[in-house]
């Protein structure tokens, strides 16, 4: 891992996931509407990166892969092509809101099937909130990526890392980290640093509790 500052003093900045969850719901039920958040989420994303070549962006069903619908909105807007590639047909309510309007932009979509040929890839399959091992087509999805020779970047963390412990029985391994709000306790433990390349966090505005 090459975090931009030292990794002890960001660690002791860390929360858990259950702190990041109820952080957000208070943000979002007294302060921030949640699609301003995720569009937030997707512009921090979109700051931290170079993009470049054929863009892929691989999806779940959650609110990870919302973030990843409306960072192809936000690339689109500035007249970056990429490539929606869902593992689910199942949305979020905000994620199903920037899908629609990723169509409307003209954003391509396609279902999962390989990821060959990409520069870069953003990693938008699950959450923080995931534990245990990826199955089926994510698995498919986790080895694929790993195995493409890609730049790859994580949105707020890498796809199969537990958040809070950092074990991972298959993950993601990437180039580039994104934390979303506030760095998470797990992306310093376990096997996360051999999953983690450099490591960022963005401040969307989530109060913390």
């Amino acid at each position: 891992m090459k975090p931009t500052k030292n990794s002890k003093e960001l660690k002791k900045s860390a929360i858990s996931v259950a702190k990041m969850r109820e952080s957000d719901a208070y943000t979002i039920a007294n302060l921030v509407d949640s699609k301003e958040l995720m569009y937030r989420a997707a512009m921090g994303i979109y700051n931290s990166a170079k993009w470049y070549g054929n863009i892929a962006i691989v999806c779940g069903s959650g609110n990870n892969a919302g973030d990843g619908y409306a960072l192809s909105c936000i690339l689109a807007d500035n007249g970056i092509k990429s490539t929606l590639i869902r593992i689910s047909e199942k949305f979020s309510d905000d994620g199903k809101y920037y899908f629609d309007l990723a169509m409307k932009k003209g954003v391509c979509d396609r279902q999962y099937s390989d990821l060959d040929d990409y520069d870069i890839i953003v990693d938008c399959l699950l959450g923080t909130g995931f534990s245990g091992e990826p199955r089926g087509t994510y698995a498919d999805a986790i080895n694929a990526i790993n195995n493409s020779g890609a730049f790859v970047v994580s949105a707020d963390i890498n796809s199969g890392l537990n958040g809070d412990t950092g074990e991972a029985v298959l993950a993601v391994k990437s180039d580039l980290t994104v934390s979303i709000g506030y760095y998470k306790t797990g992306m310093f433990l376990g096997d996360a640093p051999s999953l983690i390349g450099e490591l960022v966090n963005v401040d969307i505005g989530i109060v913390l509790i």
